[in-house]
């Protein structure tokens, strides 16, 4: 799997992290103060990069999480078939099929950028 651990106090909002072992964008984070006996707490909430779910976690900054290696890539738009798109990958010619985003037109030799993470791609 692509990823790297990192320590909480790391972690910045928009970038990656895992939660429910899924890969998500973080869009808050804050920490409270470190109690009597403990050390501070992070409390981080994010929303699934592929399953626009919303997820949380709370723990130690000094705990140590996953953070997954999202890769974005360059692809072009072969032929389009109702709400799916045949896209080639641009380095390595591979072709697969895409979900096309609600809203969102598709063209013949159209050039996007998508995100992928283990076998999962979504349109950026």
């Amino acid at each position: 799997m692509p990823r790297e651990q990192k320590q909480v106090r790391d972690l910045q909002e928009g970038s990656y992290v895992m939660m429910d072992d899924a890969p998500c964008t973080i869009n808050h984070y804050s920490t409270a103060k470190p109690g009597k006996h403990g050390s501070a707490k992070a409390r981080v909430e994010g929303k699934g990069v592929f399953d626009e779910r919303k997820r949380s976690f709370s723990q130690p900054v000094d705990a140590k999480v996953w953070v997954p290696i999202i890769e974005r890539k360059q692809g072009q738009v072969v032929s389009v078939t109702g709400d799916d798109a045949q896209v080639m990958d641009l380095d390595t010619y591979e072709t697969f099929t895409m979900r096309i985003p609600e809203g969102e037109s598709f063209e013949s030799d159209q050039d996007i950028e998508y995100l992928e993470y283990e076998g999962q791609r979504k349109v950026v």
